[in-house]
């Protein structure tokens, strides 16, 4: 790594070398960040962008939901989002007075909007509530759940550029399909604007209420859990080919597939990113020798491993 450093540059936000990542992450494993980096507000995480050099790799953090993070932690700068990057603002038809949209910060998280949206009377945006994470992340990778996706609600995401300006860019302009955004090399979703329609917020509560009836019977939410670990492959369900390939709790070390939802890992407690990593790897490969289908990761794998992880072909 360039022997650049953050330091010198006038930044507001906090700023950390070394800082440790795995307490920050669902599955509580993981290395330090080269750099962390908090920024005040977008004109602080602008400075930020405009000095980093090209060759210095940049790492944006929301909710640390659905990541690894290896063991040798992550080259060069990590941002988390926190403060005002989770700014909520609702408004209304003007000819109505009912909620009609929601501007929202990329550090909100994902359940809280629906939380807030029900409270405003803003239907549509139930979905949130099932994905761990937080907004910034669910525009990235195009989220959904229980029948819904950001691609259904979003009508514009700002992003800040490689240089450090500032874009907004309509929902017409992006590609989205099945767990992907386009949306420019290494920007930064700031915020976004959702959609919705009004609705009694008592009729909204209750659709809330039956997702997460559903998640909590059918997931493990409150385990060291990243998430869905695999992409459902087309036409298929990859809980059932895990399952179908015998790979319901199979266990290395301490990390699991989940008995209870077998397209979440687990950590049961002393697990290591490799090993979770591992585990993962040997799963596609028992469902790509059962099936023929190949599974790819929806978890984001960051880092540096410790060591040449020792991974089946």
């Amino acid at each position: 790594m360039t022997a650049w450093s953050p330091a010198t540059l006038p930044l507001r936000g906090r700023l950390k070398a070394d800082a440790p990542l795995g307490p920050r992450s669902w599955f509580r494993t993981g290395g330090a960040a080269d750099w962390l980096f908090v920024p005040a507000d977008t004109g602080d995480l602008a400075t930020l962008m405009r000095a980093r050099p090209a060759e210095v790799p940049i790492t944006v953090l929301g909710a640390c939901s659905n990541v690894i993070i290896r063991d040798g932690g992550v080259e060069g700068l990590v941002v988390r989002l926190a403060g005002g990057f989770a700014d909520v603002a609702f408004d209304q038809d003007p000819e109505t007075g009912q909620a009609a949209g929601v501007t929202v910060g990329a550090a909100m998280l994902d359940a809280s909007l629906a939380e807030r949206a029900a409270e405003a009377g803003l239907g549509g945006l139930e979905f949130l509530v099932g994905i761990p994470g937080s907004i910034g992340g669910a525009v990235r990778m195009n989220a959904g759940a229980h029948g819904g996706e950001m691609a259904d609600v979003l009508d514009w995401v700002e992003v800040l550029l490689e240089d450090g300006r500032l874009e907004r860019l309509q929902r017409a302009q992006l590609t989205m399909h099945y767990r992907h955004t386009a949306l420019p090399e290494n920007s930064i979703v700031v915020r976004a604007r959702l959609a919705g329609r009004p609705e009694a917020p008592q009729e909204i509560q209750s659709r809330l209420a039956a997702i997460r009836q559903t998640r909590e019977t059918t997931q493990p939410v409150r385990a060291r859990t990243g998430g869905s670990t695999f992409r459902n492959p087309e036409g298929h369900s990859a809980w059932k080919l895990i399952d179908a390939a015998g790979c319901r709790g199979l266990r290395i070390g301490d990390a699991q597939v989940s008995e209870k939802h077998c397209n979440f890992l687990l950590n049961l407690g002393q697990a290591t990113s490799a090993e979770l990593e591992r585990l993962g790897e040997t799963v596609r490969e028992r469902v790509l020798a059962d099936s023929g289908v190949a599974l790819h990761w929806e978890i984001k794998r960051l880092g540096r491993p410790s060591a040449p992880p020792t991974i089946p072909a």
